[in-house]
């Protein structure tokens, strides 16, 4: 009997959210069930919508009203729940009665609490399942008790959630979902270092282009046998500022692209990846098995994302381009003992199959039937 799963995502806060929704739903391979997402800031009224479409600029340009919105939701979790749950209520129920879903699972924390207020108050009883999209230092947001389960991408986002008074048992470790094509064919694809060898550096900041990318680029440039590829993202002003600036100078050493839906070929093809602390980039540079170097994160939600890397070896972190100079002098001593480390670092760390194992373990413990439904994930 076909299942109607319903996805409440975002298309307008970052790009992580849609990417995750993306990695489940390409996992659909049979008639079993049906899949309906829906960006969640496009059931509100047009505050809703302002508010999610002002994440962009705010994260671009003010870094420290960020941290204050932050640290704001993170102390009254329940007022935005209210809050959000009074903007979307209408469209909501309408939602429900249209598409009828047996499951519904929210991967954004500003929908977990809102949506469960409005289950509550009606009587309606669907399973309910919350994915996180954070590695670390997570919004209680995300740690609702009323959820049937809360699926975690790390083992330090469950111990989060249960210092936030989530029961052990309703938390389910999984890895973080990266869509299929930015794992390559085969590991040998991608080389070892060796000595001498000139390097193509991948310089990105997420969707929103933020960073100091022009500084990374000539550090680089500058000191190293090397070309570099700068993802500007959804930032025309930097892409253009970034065009002019660098291209005169350093000419066909420089690639500048906008906002690429090829992002995994510019990984693939990559020797190093500078990213900022963005979970979802960070994941799909290590499924590419490209070495990190982390150089900054938002405050907040990231902030911890580039010491998580570093504790498993999956990058290094260098916030001042300055240092950039020494950094990669170290990752490539003793014929790049250092990168080809965080190499293996990376292919024994990733769960490939994680957005896989997430679908399923919702489909089955979304269905009373099943008598396995409790089974945990491996």
């Amino acid at each position: 009997m076909e299942k109607k799963l319903l996805i409440i995502s975002s298309d307008i806060t970052g790009h992580g959210h849609k990417s995750i929704t993306e990695s489940l739903c390409e996992k659909v391979k049979t008639q079993e069930v049906k899949i309906f997402v829906v960006d969640g800031f496009a059931l509100g009224k047009r505050l809703l919508l302002k508010i999610g479409q002002s994440y962009g600029p705010i994260t671009r340009n003010s870094e420290n009203l960020w941290k204050m919105i932050w640290k704001l939701s993170a102390m009254n979790p329940h007022l935005v729940d209210n809050f959000i749950e009074s903007l979307i209520r209408d469209n909501f129920l309408k939602l429900l009665e249209e598409i009828q879903p047996d499951i519904i699972l929210s991967v954004h924390p500003n929908f977990n609490g809102s949506i469960l207020n409005i289950l509550e108050k009606q009587n309606i009883n669907i399973p309910f399942f919350t994915l996180i999209a954070d590695l670390v230092n997570i919004f209680p947001l995300w740690a609702d008790k009323r959820a049937n389960y809360i699926i975690s991408p790390t083992f330090e986002a469950q111990n989060k959630c249960i210092e936030f008074g989530i029961p052990d048992e309703k938390i389910k470790v999984s890895g973080f979902p990266v869509r299929s094509r930015f794992f390559p064919k085969s590991y040998n694809q991608r080389k070892f270092y060796n000595k001498g060898q000139s390097l193509t550096c991948l310089i990105m900041s997420g969707g929103e282009g933020v960073g100091n990318m022009k500084k990374i680029a000539e550090n680089l440039l500058n000191h190293f046998d090397c070309n570099v590829k700068i993802v500007a993202g959804k930032n025309v002003k930097l892409k253009t500022k970034l065009d002019i600036s660098l291209k005169a100078k350093y000419g066909d050493r420089v690639e500048i692209y906008g906002f690429t839906q090829n992002i995994q070929d510019l990984m693939l093809t990559s020797d190093i990846a500078f990213t900022r602390g963005s979970p979802n980039v960070m994941f799909e540079a290590i499924a590419t098995n490209t070495p990190l170097i982390i150089t900054g994160a938002l405050p907040g939600q990231e902030e911890h994302n580039p010491t998580f890397a570093e504790n498993f070896n999956l990058g290094v972190v260098c916030k001042n381009p300055k240092e950039i100079k020494y950094t990669i002098t170290d990752l490539l001593e003793n014929n790049g003992k250092k990168l080809n480390d965080m190499i293996i670092s990376q292919r024994n760390f990733i769960n490939i199959n994680a957005a896989e194992d997430i679908l399923q373990f919702i489909l089955k413990v979304g269905d009373p039937y099943h008598e396995d439904a409790k089974e945990k994930l491996s």
